[in-house]
């Protein structure tokens, strides 16, 4: 690793761990699992703190709701451990995409490819 990535480590948080988390993982984390997403999941031995390791950005909506669960000590085992049933009608898990390329954009908006002509809109004229 080089020194300015080092350095990118030690003083943002939104890019994975940081140096002070790496420390305290190492130190005191015991690894409970992984989700699909490659986030890691941690627990100190005491189960009285968890806490999870972004693979890449840290955003929370990237945690799906089983592990969320299992974060908040909703309930004491693990998905991997103890799968919860899901109903038939639940969608799989996906990252809110708010503000980013992949975001919803609903017929109309501006965000939607158009043509260069633009034929529908006339300049307003004051008079």
């Amino acid at each position: 690793m080089g020194i300015v990535s080092t350095l990118i480590r030690a003083v943002t948080w939104w890019n994975g761990q940081t140096l002070n988390t790496q420390l305290f993982t190492w130190r005191n984390g015991v690894k409970v699992g992984e989700d699909d997403s490659g986030n890691m999941f941690y627990e100190t031995k005491d189960s009285a703190k968890r806490w999870v390791i972004f693979n890449g950005e840290s955003e929370a909506t990237r945690v799906n709701p089983d592990w969320h669960g299992w974060l908040h000590h909703t309930w004491n085992d693990p998905p991997n451990k103890t799968p919860l049933a899901h109903k038939i009608w639940e969608k799989p898990h996906k990252e809110n995409r708010t503000g980013t390329a992949m975001a919803h954009a609903p017929a109309g908006s501006l965000r939607q490819s158009r043509p260069q002509s633009h034929s529908d809109y006339e300049a307003w004229i004051p008079e």
